[in-house]
């Protein structure tokens, strides 16, 4: 069992930066695909970043380049820091662990085990 809790969500204009986080209880957090999806009401939840227990990592096209996921194995969290924000990446943020890490983001929500209660992030322009 895994239980995640996530921080660091709020409001920015656009242009801005904010370091979401994910905190993980366990003691098998380095066997896990750890990923970002999000998710505005009344659309598709929509992954964003995943990153193995090795580091490697996988982004979705519309935030390459702009944000970046990391992990922390020692500390149990990893983080999406958020950069050159747009309005559109408006939604609320899950942190996710997964079984097994998949190339492509929207692949991983198959393999989600464990989900965060979501974090709000709102970008206005």
């Amino acid at each position: 069992q895994v239980h995640l809790v996530e921080s660091g969500g709020g409001s920015v204009q656009a242009g801005g930066s904010l370091r979401l986080s994910c905190a993980a209880d366990g003691d098998t957090y380095s066997a896990y695909c750890m990923g970002w999806f999000r998710q505005v009401p009344g659309k598709e939840r929509e992954g964003v970043a995943n990153i193995a227990g090795d580091g490697g990592t996988s982004y979705a096209d519309s935030v390459k380049g702009r944000f970046t996921i990391s992990r922390d194995n020692a500390n149990n969290v990893h983080f999406l820091q958020m950069n050159a924000l747009k309005a559109e990446d408006t939604a609320i943020y899950y942190c996710a662990a997964a079984s097994t890490c998949t190339e492509t983001v929207q692949g991983l929500d198959a393999w989600v085990e464990y989900w965060g209660q979501g974090t709000q992030v709102a970008v206005s322009s």
